[in-house]
């Protein structure tokens, strides 16, 4: 559970639609009754009521308005939809729950991930819904993985979210300069905490995205077939500047997009593995000082 939810006191439409994606139709992942209340038990509900055979979705919708002002509680539900432990039989239909579920938590300022099988709940615009908007790959590592500057990771999110509109609306151009400048903000960020030496006498605001993949590369975070499509992606970035379009006489369109949006993916995953791990201190042994042995004055005289 994370310390600051996103979550707030949900609308009663939203209710409505979440308690609709627990109970699952022919396109969702179906729960019968019972199995309803054992899940709202698995994502961590105490004191669940035993399901009395009325319509699952109004016994579903009274659980989840009984809890309506508890938004940990409806966190716990909405994390434990992402899990994948949830989908053990059907694993593929992960995917779909939740899309379903970003389709309408969007407009309460929160949006369901699930980086390396790890649901989390995250905040973001409501201005840039657009129902059951995604990229063409969901990304598998969050910004909070990488990046230890809050502030930052949170503006990065929401460049990412930007991208996901603009993909949405069939804003290839405009996508393709997010991802860009994403990517950009990525490793400026990641080079500035691992080892800003690298950087040299360059300032951080004025080194250019080249010399940040390559910076990666050479330190060993990225690998060399990332380095060679961030090239590529980092070309089409350059068409934010129009005359470049012109001049490359090439204008992206939505297999462009598809290409670029995975060259991101993989450049995350690899900072992600190439993660420093944090070495505890090896704790300092106290000095051993010598117990002295009581004299035969102190000692107790024995029992006979």
């Amino acid at each position: 559970m994370t310390a600051q939810s996103p979550l707030g006191i949900l609308d009663a439409n939203t209710l409505e639609e979440l308690a609709r994606v627990i109970c699952g139709d022919d396109h969702l992942y179906y729960r019968k009754g019972f199995e309803i209340a054992r899940f709202l038990e698995h994502a961590g509900w105490q004191r669940v009521p035993e399901y009395n055979g009325e319509y699952r979705m109004d016994w579903t919708l009274a659980r989840l308005s009984e809890r309506r002002e508890e938004p940990t509680e409806l966190e716990r539900i909405l994390l434990r939809l992402a899990d994948p432990r949830e989908y053990l039989d059907e694993p593929d239909q992960l995917p779909a729950v939740i899309s379903a579920v970003n389709a309408f938590l969007v407009y309460e300022g929160a949006r369901l991930e699930n980086p390396g099988g790890r649901p989390r709940l995250v905040a973001c615009d409501p201005s840039l819904a657009h129902p059951g908007s995604r990229g063409p790959a969901e990304l598998s590592t969050a910004m909070t993985d990488l990046i230890s500057d809050r502030k930052m990771a949170a503006l990065l999110q929401h460049r990412l979210d930007e991208a996901r509109t603009c993909y949405a609306n069939g804003a290839h151009v405009a996508a393709i300069i997010m991802l860009g400048s994403l990517l950009e903000g990525v490793m400026v960020q990641v080079v500035r905490e691992r080892d800003a030496s690298r950087l040299g006498s360059t300032s951080a605001d004025k080194v250019t995205l080249d010399t940040l993949i390559r910076t990666c590369h050479v330190a060993g975070w990225i690998g060399a077939d990332v380095e060679r499509f961030c090239h590529e992606l980092r070309r089409y970035r350059n068409f934010v500047h129009p005359r470049q379009e012109i001049r490359d006489a090439h204008t992206p369109d939505r297999d462009t997009l598809n290409m670029c949006w995975p060259v991101v993916e993989a450049v995350l995953n690899d900072l992600a593995a190439s993660q420093p791990k944090a070495t505890a201190p090896k704790p300092t042994a106290s000095p051993v000082r010598p117990v002295p042995r009581p004299s035969s004055a102190a000692r107790p005289a024995r029992r006979p």
